[in-house]
């Protein structure tokens, strides 16, 4: 059972300044909603209720937001918009959350290692909240602790991408192992390759369940890519012993990293509430 999920969260989010200038891009709202509210309740869905997430400098706004507002509450008791605070109350009264702070940006692989601390020696997920997924049936995280119980390995969310695209993503190749649910056992990974360079159209996206010792391999995993460690380079490692798993995910992602992505999750959601 996997029952704890890691939200790196301490990044500038450079391409929404100068909203993210004071604000952390996790907090970017989906209609009423912030990003990072979606990733926990994709989480809950999945059975996971201890919540560690990596924050860094000027990323206070998080922590209030899965606490109580007395005054808050206060003011709106007994009105018509009390109600607005149910989904939220809901999370803290359910959830543990813990933070701890990646001091430098040394990419996505050290902000994971920076979680140790929150994790232990135990199977965890990852999911960045900028990747938006949503599904009809179970969600994506419920998808992947699925195929995390029958592979007893770390798994991946994959999707086929543009091929003119392939320089944004970690791109994986692999030899498929499961036509009926979309799974493959990885054979290579290559971080954000220029599109003549890419083995395939796979990329990874926002989501990982990943075994314990991905610690141990972090803490040997040189600067790659933009001198920063990846996690790509760190699963490579284990994926060399067989011990990756990369499944296509049934449901929808937007990229709320970018501008396009944002404007194209905030358009779905709100037609989709009509």
């Amino acid at each position: 059972m996997i029952k704890k999920c890691l939200y790196p969260a301490a990044g500038y989010g450079t391409r929404f300044l100068p909203a993210t200038k004071a604000m952390p891009k996790e907090m970017l709202p989906i209609l009423t909603k912030p990003l990072i509210q979606y990733g926990v309740e994709e989480a809950v869905a999945a059975g996971i209720k201890t919540m560690a997430v990596i924050t860094g400098r000027g990323k206070r706004a998080i922590e209030d937001h899965f606490d109580i507002s007395y005054e808050l509450e206060h003011q709106i008791k007994g009105g018509s918009k009390e109600n607005l605070l149910n989904e939220i109350r809901s999370l803290i009264t359910q959830c543990t959350f813990s933070y701890t702070r990646q001091v430098e940006m040394k990419g996505l692989g050290h902000a994971i290692l920076t979680g140790e601390t929150l994790i232990g020696n135990e199977a965890f997920a990852v999911l960045l909240a900028d990747d938006l997924c949503t599904s009809q049936n179970d969600s994506v995280l419920k998808q992947m602790i699925e195929v995390y119980e029958k592979y007893q390995c770390s798994v991946v969310a994959i999707e086929e991408v543009p091929p003119d695209q392939t320089d944004k993503y970690g791109i994986i190749s692999g030899n498929l192992v499961d036509s009926t649910t979309d799974t493959y056992r990885v054979t290579d990974m290559v971080e954000k390759p220029d599109p003549k360079d890419a083995p395939t159209n796979m990329a990874i996206i926002g989501r990982y369940i990943l075994t314990p010792d991905i610690f141990n391999i972090l803490r040997k995993t040189k600067p790659g890519k933009g001198g920063e460690i990846q996690i790509t380079d760190a699963l490579l490692e284990q994926a060399k012993e067989g011990k990756v798993i990369a499944y296509k995910f049934k449901g929808k992602r937007f990229d709320c990293g970018s501008i396009d992505g944002f404007v194209e999750a905030t358009n779905y959601f709100y037609k989709k509430g009509i």
